[in-house]
């Protein structure tokens, strides 16, 4: 279940706090909705739940906040809006790359395509998703790593009516496995529809907390809307038949020629128009909104005799209203909400004294039952509002379910749960995924499976990699063609006019997307609000940065000889005498530039900020690596090595004062240098980043 606890959002200068003080529960086998018009605080509410904003309160889930849950994948799925995932990824390679990063097999990708009806569009690109598709691929992102919670904000917008009858079908379905699901709505009579319990927020707080049956009565009552040139007229015939009959009938006057007709039916109204001459442009079932506040000031107003607005004509007291006079929609029933004391979780009491001087607490009493009117005056075909969600296996259908401990509240007093609606529970269509029974333990190859699986998912690598290689060749034969060229530079195609060769820079472009596209298509960052900074991820994206600046380097040596032997014959492509010596510093370079770029884009979160880095190294760096490198006092690596080589009793195995001294004077070079003192500070610099958003 879940548990919030005085949630309160951070206050902008002089306004209020969007979320101020909000505590409701949702219970396991449950659908609850979170209801409330745009800006009423459903957002702010469920980002603080999932601590992705700052603010005040906590929130459990099955006992635990989320902060102290070690894979908090595995215990919440969340889906806050659409799919941060590259456009040009394909529907299945998403999946496979999250099954990566939660530590679940590459199967459940499949599993989960299946149980959302996604087979025939895995090979899809999300950029080419519909609307509906993408909420169905956000569920199943939900869903891969079988969670027990289910949080999703306002999954149902913009979709059509089979897409949503869908959705809600999944959700029940998740909830009737023993799942808890919180579900954001705007719509009240969607929240009827799919949930088994209703918290109401309004102004950033709680106003109600009901079960569905109860939210449908105080709420959403069931009325007649008729539009005539002769409302005034109409009304005064409709409250007269109604007095002639002992009903109770509410009319209200909306403007215009249009009335609201509570207590009646179509059939009724029409009929009284029809025998009295009136001429009739509309004739509707209708289900009013109430409002918010519907039901918490009804048992106030009975006690203190408060009047019904001038529109309205009840017929118990025998007095006509001004038919003219425009009024707002009259109070409803009594409902139990946040402010008139009442405990969430009861069902609210009925209004004793006074009940029939208000027309609007006996008008659902002459018509049919108030949940089966709002189903049968609703013209959307998903759901009624009276079908209750599949009751757990373990609870007996005939009788209440029993209380359970998890429904205890957190001063120790037990509430009594919501009991399902009584009638049968319409059969679905929809099925879960399996359940992952066993999973694996956590290893260093998690992460390498992820960064391989997003680095190949998409074909941004490979065009740059055959950019990289098409430019190397040319730029090769335009230096040979030219002349005066060292052979070290012309096999990795550097002029000396380019700070960098073309295969440094193509490497360091490639690191810098291994972040720059994290935080572009936050995949990772759904339930975190932020990439994460953990050291697993960075060492596996700085390992397969590296392998793809090798094979960079390799293949563009390799292409540059090959061009050049084919157009110049082979005294271009003789190997050097201390090609050992150059072999390592190509590589170094390559490597050194591509782990720049990783560590970059990862400080400034984007891959220009990524790329500039690394062109900055020989730009700015080298320069002033260079001035302070000068002047008498500098020493050389030679004596260093060899006061190794003399310092230790024992020798190097395999000539490794030769390798480290190699290394030193690699090192000693401005470039190397250089690029060596970047990777450092940048190294650096994400570290604090990170420790920073830890303290945070």
């Amino acid at each position: 279940m879940i548990q919030a606890i005085g949630l309160t959002s951070i206050a902008r200068k002089e306004q209020p706090p969007a979320v101020d003080n909000v505590s409701f529960e949702a219970h396991a086998g449950r659908v609850t909705a979170l209801l409330g018009a745009p800006g009423a605080g459903k957002t702010t509410a469920l980002r603080l739940m999932l601590e992705l904003q700052r603010g005040r309160g906590i929130t459990y889930f099955r006992g635990r906040p989320l902060h102290r849950i070690p894979h908090p994948a595995h215990e919440v799925g969340v889906l806050l809006g659409d799919v941060p995932g590259h456009p040009a990824r394909s529907v299945r390679g998403h999946l496979r790359m999250l099954c990566a990063a939660s530590g679940v097999p590459a199967r459940r990708a499949d599993e989960v395509l299946e149980a959302v009806g996604l087979v025939s569009l895995r090979d899809e690109r999300l950029g080419t998703l519909s609307r509906g598709m993408d909420r169905r691929l956000g569920l199943a992102c939900a869903l891969l790593p079988d969670p027990h919670t289910l949080v999703l904000d306002d999954p149902a917008r913009g979709l059509a009516v089979g897409e949503r009858r869908w959705l809600y079908d999944m959700l029940r379905e998740h909830a009737a496995q023993g799942g808890t699901v919180l579900c954001s709505t705007a719509d009240p009579k969607e929240a009827t529809r799919f949930a088994d319990h209703v918290v109401t927020l309004d102004g950033g707080r709680v106003v109600a907390d009901q079960r569905a049956a109860d939210f449908a009565r105080t709420r959403l009552r069931p009325r007649v809307v008729v539009r005539s040139p002769h409302a005034a007229r109409l009304s005064v015939l409709l409250a007269q038949r109604a007095r002639s009959a002992q009903r109770s009938v509410e009319v209200v006057r909306e403007g215009g020629n249009r009335l609201c007709v509570y207590g009646s039916t179509c059939a009724e109204v029409g009929e009284t128009a029809f025998r009295n001459g009136i001429v009739v442009h509309q004739l509707a079932d209708e289900v009013g909104d109430m409002g918010p506040g519907a039901g918490t000031g009804a048992e106030a107003s009975a006690a203190s005799g408060a009047q019904l607005p001038p529109a309205a004509i009840d017929v118990h007291s025998g007095q006509d209203a001004e038919p003219e006079v425009a009024a707002a929609e009259p109070e409803p029933e009594v409902a139990a909400t946040a402010d008139s004391g009442a405990e969430p979780g009861f069902p609210p009491s009925a209004p004793e004294a006074g009940a029939e001087a208000s027309p609007s607490t006996s008008a659902p009493e002459a018509g049919a039952e108030p949940e089966a009117s709002v189903s049968a005056s609703d013209s959307d075909p998903e759901r009624e509002p009276s079908t209750p969600a599949p009751a757990p296996e373990s609870a007996p259908a005939a009788s209440p379910p029993p209380e359970s401990p998890q429904e205890a509240s957190g001063d120790g007093t037990f509430q009594a749960a919501p009991p399902h609606r009584p009638t049968t529970p319409r059969p679905t269509t929809v099925t879960l995924p399996p359940p992952v029974l066993v999973r694996p333990a956590p290893t260093p190859l998690r992460p390498v499976r992820y960064e391989l699986r997003r680095a190949a998912g998409v074909a941004t690598g490979y065009i740059v990699g055959a950019c990289v290689l098409a430019v190397s060749a040319l730029a090769a034969v335009v230096l040979a063609r030219i002349g005066h060229t060292p052979q070290p530079r012309l096999l990795a195609a550097w002029p000396v006019e380019l700070p960098l060769p073309p295969a440094a820079l193509g490497a360091g472009l490639l690191g810098a997307l291994a972040f720059g596209d994290e935080f572009r298509h936050p995949a990772l960052a759904v339930d975190r609000g932020t990439v994460p900074r953990r050291l697993g991820l960075l060492t596996a994206k700085l390992f397969v940065a590296s392998l793809t600046a090798l094979a960079l380097a390799v293949l563009t040596v390799g292409c540059t000889a090959e061009v050049l032997y084919l157009v110049y014959g082979s005294e271009l492509v003789a190997l050097p005498e201390d090609w050992p010596a150059l072999t390592a510093g190509w590589l170094a370079l390559v490597t050194g530039c591509a782990w720049a770029g990783v560590l970059a884009a990862g400080v400034f979160r984007s891959t220009t900020a990524g790329l500039a880095a690394v062109v900055a190294v020989p730009l700015l760096v080298v320069p002033a690596v260079h001035k302070l490198s000068e002047g008498p006092s500098t020493r050389g690596p030679a004596p260093f090595a060899g006061r190794l080589r003399d310092g230790l009793p024992l020798r190097w195995p395999f000539g490794g004062e030769q390798h480290l001294e190699a290394l030193l004077r690699l090192l000693a070079q401005p470039v190397g240098g250089a690029m060596a003192l970047s990777v450092l500070a940048l190294l650096c610099a994400y570290a604090f980043t990170g420790l920073r958003s830890r303290v945070r």
